[in-house]
């Protein structure tokens, strides 16, 4: 079959951004939101489409799927080996991020139909969404790391206009420049392991980096403390997409982004960008899988560290976006703990599990922001104090709220718990430590789960004058998601998507399972006992934990420590004395040969007075001296 429509699935997104973007003034904000969502229906049926000939039909050969061009054109010849493609690559983990981008982003432009209604911006707004998507689905199905980086970057700005929208608040300016800047630092490792990369195999094509990837780490010279160049440059990719992952240390942008419009965080924060990195570090898994194991195991540690730093932050948040931006970043780090205690072939559950759990997180998650963003139209308020008692008002929202986050705790039937279990089974095969963490993560993120639920519907008998449940095209994707979050979790993902393309055999591991359950089970009763109803027990524990509870409220102090390490460190030791430097060495000298420069122009400045009769003068004098000098000479 031939699969070369599917350069469709990215373009029409542009087309949708140019459109909105460049006749924005022209057409009726009703029109330009129906046109971006439009768009987007056809890429998501285009998608699907895709997904069910390629999974179901012709993807699969010799029991194997196969990687599948689907189109490319040379861009840069660097040699007959090294250049640079713009192109479609077709395989299990880009067809799945076809399916998750083009199916959050459609849900989030018809809700943002009905959440945007009004905004003076609105016709912009969707502009940016196009924008984002059509960068967010160049990124995957990239065919070379290069055209990866180019999406990459475009990601990046798009998520700066998006966080940024609200540009006449100071906070999401700000918000806008940490998320951009932060980023950038971690791009900057991305690059540099992109040209050691490139150096090193003299390729940037990901089919032939992958199935040389034996090859190529045997072959890479040695680099720095006794590690090739070849892991080196996977280390240093690695940082690009921690950064854009919002692992620890890099995780700091993620919080305040929630300045952004709600539906940006649900298609932003929850399912598309955030996961870039998990899918990074997926794309290049064979090569990874190849090199020195201190690679993989750095993708763990991160993990894990992000896993259950955010979640210890995360009960503490008043504000409903940030604990969820904080549970991105926790279940992000389940990905990538995945990503690296796996092994390819039937080592591979960690891989399997890994996407597995991306796939269900893109369902329950942005259904979770989205759930936020209603409650937040219909109360104008992020703090938990000011919300409780709403499932009188909003039953739509309360219901798909609720699944949400039984999905999120692992409580079967629903979609987490069939993700979580592959994750907790390959790490206990890999390092009992990570199991036992994650395990911790799991009961944390049941409890800060639904202390959010409880606190925004029961908690007391609040009366709310405005609330109401909100319109038809804002409930509709809360629905559709809240399905998706009940469902998917029986997808045979071990069939579909692993790391060979071959089938993987799985099954429940009921002794791993059994306790991830009931930690699950324990968080939800905790946050039922302090929560359910106002009481006391809430602030007993803030005074037992006491000051760990106020450094986890304030999110461990790294903002400040950033802000010290910058200013104080940065600023005033290394970039005053360079300025100091530039301004009186370099500066001076350049001034200095200036000054000279004016002085003896000035002096010599009446030679050229355009007055010919001095010419002459001058003339006539210099031939005489020339010949009196000669005379001279010759006598």
């Amino acid at each position: 079959m031939d699969f070369s429509f599917t350069i469709y699935i990215v373009l029409i997104p542009l087309f949708a951004f140019l459109v909105n973007g460049l006749l924005g003034n022209k057409i009726k904000d009703s029109v330009s939101g129906y046109l971006a969502t439009f768009a987007l229906g056809v890429s998501t049926l285009l998608s699907y489409f895709t997904a069910y000939h390629y999974f179901f039909n012709v993807g699969k050969v010799d029991g194997i799927y196969q990687k599948i061009t689907a189109f490319n054109t040379t861009w840069v010849n660097f040699t007959d080996k090294l250049h640079i493609d713009l192109g479609v690559l077709i395989d299990p983990i880009s067809v799945m991020m076809l399916v998750v981008i083009t199916t959050v982003s459609l849900l989030v432009h018809i809700y943002s139909l009905g959440y945007m209604k009004g905004d003076e911006g609105f016709t912009k707004f969707f502009a940016f969404l196009s924008l984002f998507t059509f960068s967010m689905l160049g990124l995957v199905v990239a065919t070379n790391i290069f055209q990866m980086y180019m999406f990459w970057e475009l990601v990046g700005l798009s998520s700066y206009l998006l966080i940024g929208y609200y540009y006449t608040k100071p906070s999401a300016v700000a918000a806008a420049k940490k998320a951009f800047i932060v980023t950038r630092f971690a791009d900057l490792g991305f690059l540099i392991g992109i040209l050691f990369l490139s150096y090193t195999t003299g390729t940037f094509d990901f089919i032939t980096l992958n199935e040389g990837a034996s090859a190529f780490a045997q072959a890479a010279p040695l680099g720095f403390m006794g590690l090739s160049v070849l892991t080196w440059s996977l280390i240093l990719i690695f940082i690009g997409g921690a950064g854009k992952s919002a692992m620890f240390p890099l995780h700091i942008w993620l919080p305040d982004a929630m300045e952004g419009p709600t539906p940006v965080s649900a298609l932003i924060h929850a399912a598309t960008m955030v996961v870039a990195g998990v899918y990074l570090v997926a794309r290049l898994f064979p090569l990874f899988s190849a090199v020195d194991a201190i690679a993989l195991e750095i993708v763990a540690i991160v993990g894990a560290l992000s896993s259950i730093f955010a979640a210890i932050i995360a009960c503490t948040q008043i504000d409903i976006k940030r604990v969820l931006a904080f549970s991105t970043m926790s279940q992000i780090g389940y990905m990538m703990l995945a990503l690296g205690v796996s092994g390819m072939e039937e080592e591979g559950t960690g891989f399997m599990g890994s996407m597995f759990h991306l796939f269900t997180h893109a369902m329950f998650k942005a259904l979770l922001f989205l759930g936020a963003g209603s409650i937040i139209h219909a109360v104008h308020s992020n703090k938990l104090s000011d919300m409780g008692n709403l499932r009188k008002y909003m039953p739509i929202t309360h219901i798909t709220f609720l699944i949400a986050c039984f999905a999120i705790a692992g409580i079967p039937p629903f979609a987490g718990f069939f993700s979580k279990d592959e994750i907790l089974v390959a790490a206990m095969a890999h390092n009992p430590i990570y199991f036992w963490i994650e395990w911790i993560v799991a009961g944390l993120t049941a409890f800060y789960m639904f202390r959010l639920y409880f606190g925004i519907f029961w908690a007391n008998d609040k009366k709310h004058e405005h609330a109401h449940e909100s319109p038809f095209s804002m409930t509709l994707p809360l629905i559709i998601l809240a399905i998706a979050a009940s469902l998917v979790g029986f997808i045979p993902f071990n069939e579909l998507v692993t790391s060979d393309g071959k089938i993987l055999d799985i099954h429940i591991h009921w002794d791993i399972a059994i306790p991830s359950i009931a930690v699950g089970i324990v968080g939800i009763i905790v946050a039922f006992i302090f929560y359910k109803k106002e009481n006391s027990w809430p602030s007993k524990m803030v005074k037992i934990f006491g000051r760990f509870y106020t450094h986890a409220l304030n999110k461990f102090y790294f903002d400040e420590i950033y802000m010290f390490v910058t200013k104080k460190i940065i600023f005033k030791r290394f970039s005053t004395p360079i300025a100091w430097f530039d301004r009186n060495v370099v500066d001076a000298t350049m001034d200095g040969v200036a000054t000279v420069t004016n002085y003896f122009s000035e002096k010599i400045k009446g030679i050229q007075s355009g007055q010919l009769q001095q010419y002459v003068m001058a003339s006539i004098t210099a031939v005489l001296i020339i010949v009196f000098i000669f005379n001279y000479l010759i006598s």
